[in-house]
C-alpha cells in the first residue's frame, strides 16, 4: 500500500498584489479564452493581469487602472481579487504602475515587480 500525503492549502490573507504581468501582442485566441471580445480587442496590444489580497481591492485597482491611462477593463473579479485590463502597451504598463503606486503608497500594501512577456 502506498502512502499518500495530505496537502492541505490556505490562503492567508494579507494586503499584496502577488502578480503584476503585461502579456505583449498576445494572439487572438487569448483574448477568446479570457471572454475578451478579439474585435474589438484587436486594436489593443497588451493584456495586463493583476492579482490581489484581499480580493475586494479588486474593485479599487480596475477603478484607478482605467483612470490613469486609455487602457480599458476587460476583467474585474471582487472574489478571487483577479484585475485583466487590456490597451497599447504604454497603457497598460502606465495603468498597473498607478496600482502598483496607489495601493503601495495609499494602502500601504506589498507589491511585485511588473514582468512582462
Amino acid at each position: 500500500m502506498e502512502n499518500k500525503q495530505r496537502i492541505i492549502q490556505e490562503l492567508v490573507p494579507g494586503r499584496q498584489i502577488t502578480l503584476a504581468h503585461i502579456i505583449a501582442n498576445p494572439d487572438s485566441v487569448l483574448y477568446e479564452k479570457l471572454g475578451l471580445n478579439p474585435s474589438v480587442e484587436a486594436v489593443r496590444s497588451a493584456i495586463g493581469v493583476l492579482t490581489v489580497s484581499p480580493a475586494e481591492t479588486a474593485i479599487i485597482m480596475a477603478d484607478i487602472g482605467i483612470k490613469a491611462s486609455g487602457a480599458a477593463l476587460g476583467f474585474v473579479d471582487r472574489f478571487s481579487g483577479s484585475v485583466i485590463l487590456t490597451g497599447t502597451i504604454s497603457e497598460v504598463e502606465a495603468s498597473l504602475q498607478a496600482i502598483l503606486d496607489y495601493v503601495a503608497h495609499t494602502l500601504g500594501y506589498s507589491t511585485c515587480p511588473i514582468t512582462r512577456t
